[in-house]
Protein backbone atom coordinates (compact mmCIF):
# COMPACT_ATOMS: atom_id res chain seq x y z
CA UNK A 1 0.00 0.00 0.00
CA UNK A 2 1.26 3.38 -0.77
CA UNK A 3 0.97 5.88 1.73
CA UNK A 4 3.13 8.90 -0.15
CA UNK A 5 1.15 12.06 0.80
CA UNK A 6 3.09 13.92 -1.90
CA UNK A 7 1.30 12.14 -4.61
CA UNK A 8 -2.16 12.33 -2.45
CA UNK A 9 -5.29 13.50 -4.26
CA UNK A 10 -5.43 15.56 -1.46
CA UNK A 11 -1.91 17.61 -2.46
CA UNK A 12 -3.18 17.20 -5.81
CA UNK A 13 -6.49 19.14 -5.95
CA UNK A 14 -4.66 22.11 -2.90
CA UNK A 15 -2.06 22.42 -5.85
CA UNK A 16 -5.04 22.79 -8.45
CA UNK A 17 -6.63 25.20 -5.92
CA UNK A 18 -3.45 27.47 -5.31
CA UNK A 19 -3.17 27.28 -9.21
CA UNK A 20 -6.70 28.68 -9.47
CA UNK A 21 -6.38 31.31 -6.94
CA UNK A 22 -2.40 32.24 -8.16
CA UNK A 23 -3.82 33.12 -11.76
CA UNK A 24 -6.51 35.05 -10.29
CA UNK A 25 -4.00 37.75 -8.19
CA UNK A 26 -1.66 37.52 -11.06
CA UNK A 27 -4.03 38.36 -13.81
CA UNK A 28 -5.72 40.98 -12.00
CA UNK A 29 -2.37 42.73 -11.01
CA UNK A 30 -1.33 42.54 -14.62
CA UNK A 31 -4.43 43.64 -16.01
CA UNK A 32 -4.08 46.76 -13.24
CA UNK A 33 -0.58 47.41 -14.52
CA UNK A 34 -1.14 46.85 -18.22
CA UNK A 35 -4.08 49.07 -18.08
CA UNK A 36 -2.43 51.97 -15.92
CA UNK A 37 1.34 51.41 -18.32
CA UNK A 38 0.43 53.78 -21.36
CA UNK A 39 -0.99 56.28 -19.26
CA UNK A 40 1.38 56.44 -16.32
CA UNK A 41 1.15 60.51 -15.82
CA UNK A 42 -2.69 60.68 -16.14
CA UNK A 43 -2.45 58.17 -13.28
CA UNK A 44 0.34 59.92 -11.47
CA UNK A 45 -2.01 63.17 -11.35
CA UNK A 46 -5.11 61.23 -10.27
CA UNK A 47 -2.91 59.60 -7.37
CA UNK A 48 -1.54 62.91 -6.65
CA UNK A 49 -5.02 64.19 -6.49
CA UNK A 50 -6.94 61.73 -4.43
CA UNK A 51 -3.51 61.87 -1.86
CA UNK A 52 -3.48 65.59 -1.36
CA UNK A 53 -5.01 66.11 2.17
CA UNK A 54 -2.54 62.86 2.81
CA UNK A 55 0.97 63.73 5.21
CA UNK A 56 2.73 62.50 2.37
CA UNK A 57 4.95 64.82 0.49
CA UNK A 58 3.84 65.35 -2.93
CA UNK A 59 7.00 64.46 -4.67
CA UNK A 60 7.09 60.91 -2.79
CA UNK A 61 3.43 60.49 -3.65
CA UNK A 62 4.71 60.82 -7.62
CA UNK A 63 7.58 58.99 -7.20
CA UNK A 64 5.41 56.07 -5.91
CA UNK A 65 2.65 56.43 -8.58
CA UNK A 66 4.49 56.46 -11.13
CA UNK A 67 5.95 52.71 -10.00
CA UNK A 68 2.96 51.38 -8.91
CA UNK A 69 1.57 50.12 -12.65
CA UNK A 70 5.36 49.19 -13.15
CA UNK A 71 5.74 46.95 -10.31
CA UNK A 72 1.76 45.47 -10.63
CA UNK A 73 2.71 44.83 -14.53
CA UNK A 74 5.86 42.86 -13.72
CA UNK A 75 4.79 41.32 -10.00
CA UNK A 76 1.24 40.42 -12.21
CA UNK A 77 3.58 38.85 -15.04
CA UNK A 78 5.45 36.60 -12.49
CA UNK A 79 2.66 35.37 -10.49
CA UNK A 80 0.46 34.36 -13.25
CA UNK A 81 3.22 32.24 -14.53
CA UNK A 82 4.41 30.56 -11.26
CA UNK A 83 8.13 32.28 -11.61
CA UNK A 84 10.06 33.38 -8.78
CA UNK A 85 6.43 33.29 -7.29
CA UNK A 86 8.04 33.83 -3.49
CA UNK A 87 9.86 36.70 -4.29
CA UNK A 88 7.33 38.05 -6.56
CA UNK A 89 4.44 37.30 -3.66
CA UNK A 90 7.26 39.39 -0.86
CA UNK A 91 7.11 42.48 -3.71
CA UNK A 92 3.42 42.22 -4.41
CA UNK A 93 2.99 42.81 -0.43
CA UNK A 94 5.85 45.65 -0.24
CA UNK A 95 3.40 47.21 -2.67
CA UNK A 96 0.40 46.70 -0.82
CA UNK A 97 2.03 48.08 2.25
CA UNK A 98 2.65 51.40 0.44
CA UNK A 99 -0.71 51.53 -1.31
CA UNK A 100 -2.42 50.41 2.73
CA UNK A 101 -0.49 53.61 3.72
CA UNK A 102 -1.57 56.36 0.78
CA UNK A 103 -5.22 55.13 1.16
CA UNK A 104 -5.47 55.31 4.96
CA UNK A 105 -3.59 58.40 5.33
CA UNK A 106 -6.69 60.08 3.26
CA UNK A 107 -9.26 57.61 5.23
CA UNK A 108 -10.34 55.95 2.23
CA UNK A 109 -11.57 52.97 4.36
CA UNK A 110 -13.66 51.32 1.31
CA UNK A 111 -9.98 50.47 -0.59
CA UNK A 112 -8.50 50.05 2.62
CA UNK A 113 -11.15 47.18 2.90
CA UNK A 114 -10.55 46.02 -0.61
CA UNK A 115 -6.90 46.27 -0.03
CA UNK A 116 -6.94 43.70 3.22
CA UNK A 117 -8.76 41.08 1.02
CA UNK A 118 -5.68 41.31 -1.27
CA UNK A 119 -3.55 41.14 1.75
CA UNK A 120 -5.55 37.72 2.82
CA UNK A 121 -5.00 36.77 -0.58
CA UNK A 122 -1.57 37.27 -0.65
CA UNK A 123 -0.98 35.61 2.81
CA UNK A 124 -2.65 32.17 1.25
CA UNK A 125 -0.34 32.07 -1.83
CA UNK A 126 2.56 32.55 0.32
CA UNK A 127 1.72 30.65 3.07
CA UNK A 128 1.23 28.05 0.66
CA UNK A 129 4.07 28.08 -2.20
CA UNK A 130 4.84 24.66 -0.96
CA UNK A 131 1.41 23.73 -3.28
CA UNK A 132 2.75 25.78 -6.29
CA UNK A 133 3.63 22.56 -8.27
CA UNK A 134 2.00 23.78 -10.99
CA UNK A 135 4.29 26.57 -12.27
CA UNK A 136 8.09 27.29 -14.02
CA UNK A 137 9.10 27.68 -10.68
CA UNK A 138 8.43 24.10 -9.43
CA UNK A 139 9.61 22.43 -13.51
CA UNK A 140 12.93 24.77 -12.52
CA UNK A 141 12.99 22.52 -9.30
CA UNK A 142 12.36 19.48 -10.83
CA UNK A 143 14.96 20.07 -13.55
CA UNK A 144 17.66 21.02 -11.00
CA UNK A 145 16.83 17.78 -8.81
CA UNK A 146 17.31 15.20 -11.53
CA UNK A 147 20.61 17.37 -12.59
CA UNK A 148 21.55 16.97 -9.00
CA UNK A 149 20.88 13.42 -9.15
CA UNK A 150 22.31 12.29 -12.23
CA UNK A 151 25.75 14.72 -11.01
CA UNK A 152 25.84 12.58 -7.76
CA UNK A 153 25.62 8.74 -9.67
CA UNK A 154 27.99 10.07 -11.76
CA UNK A 155 30.63 11.18 -8.66
CA UNK A 156 29.86 7.99 -6.82
CA UNK A 157 30.10 5.63 -10.02
CA UNK A 158 33.82 6.81 -10.15
CA UNK A 159 34.52 7.19 -6.60
CA UNK A 160 34.27 3.51 -5.78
Amino acid sequence: MNNNKANSPFKTDISLAYLFLRLLIGVNFFNHGFTRIGTIPDFVEKTVTNLQGSYFPEPLVRINAFLVPIVELIVGILITLGLFTRAALVVTFGLMVILMLGVTSVQNWGAASSQLIYGIILFILLAGVSFNTFSIDHRFRERQSLRSNSELKIKNYFSV
